[in-house]
C-alpha cells in the first residue's frame, strides 16, 4: 500500500499536509523507517534539552514528544475500531488540552525512547494485522470520512511533521 493509492477522499484535507510530506512511500516500511528515524532524533537530545521551549508559550520538547506519542496512540484506537466495523463516530481532541495532563516535564529521556517504542512497535503490529478488507473500511473521525489505511500514513506523516519541528526549532 502507497501513498499514491490512498484517495483524498478516504480523510479530513486537514490531514494532506501530513501525508503528502512522506512521498510515495509504503504504509508498513515507512511505519518501521520512522520508528528508526524518531529514535536516531532522541540521539541528538540530551537530558536538559528535553526542557527547553523555543519560544515563550509553546511546548518544551518533552511536551511536543510526548504529543507525537499521544496521537499516535489515538489514531492507532480509532484505525483499530474503524477496522473491527465499529461504528461509532469519533471526535477530534484537543492537543492542547491534554499538554498539561502529560507530565512530560517530569520525563526522563530514557522513559520517552521506551514509551515511544512501545507504542510504535504496537502500531506496527496492529497495522501488520489488518487485511485488505480492513485496512480499506471507512469510519468517522473529526466529522469527516477516515480509512484504516489514511490513519497509518497519518501517524507517519504526523511524526515526521514533528521530527522536521524538532531538527529546525529545538535543535538548531
Amino acid at each position: 500500500m502507497l501513498v499514491s493509492e490512498l484517495p483524498s477522499s478516504e480523510y479530513n484535507p486537514f490531514y494532506q499536509t501530513y501525508v503528502m510530506a512522506l512521498g510515495n512511500v509504503g504504509l508498513f516500511e515507512e511505519l518501521k523507517t520512522g520508528k528508526s528515524n524518531f529514535l536516531s532524533l532522541f540521539e541528538k537530545i540530551s537530558e536538559e534539552e528535553l526542557d527547553f521551549a523555543y519560544e515563550e508559550g509553546k511546548w518544551t520538547l518533552a511536551e511536543a514528544i510526548v504529543h507525537t506519542i499521544d496521537t499516535e496512540r489515538i489514531f492507532q484506537y480509532r484505525a483499530l475500531c474503524i477496522a473491527r466495523n465499529d461504528k461509532t463516530p469519533f471526535p477530534g481532541f484537543d492537543q492542547d488540552a491534554y499538554v498539561p495532563y502529560s507530565n512530560a516535564s517530569n520525563r526522563t529521556k530514557k522513559d520517552l525512547i521506551e514509551e515511544y517504542k512501545a507504542v510504535r512497535d504496537s502500531s506496527i503490529s496492529l497495522f501488520n494485522s489488518f487485511d485488505d478488507e480492513s485496512i480499506k473500511r471507512i469510519g468517522t473521525a473529526s466529522g469527516s470520512k477516515m480509512s484504516v489505511r489514511a490513519l497509518g500514513f497519518i501517524i507517519s506523516g504526523h511524526q515526521a511533521h514533528h521530527i522536521r519541528i524538532i531538527e529546525e526549532r529545538y535543535l538548531s
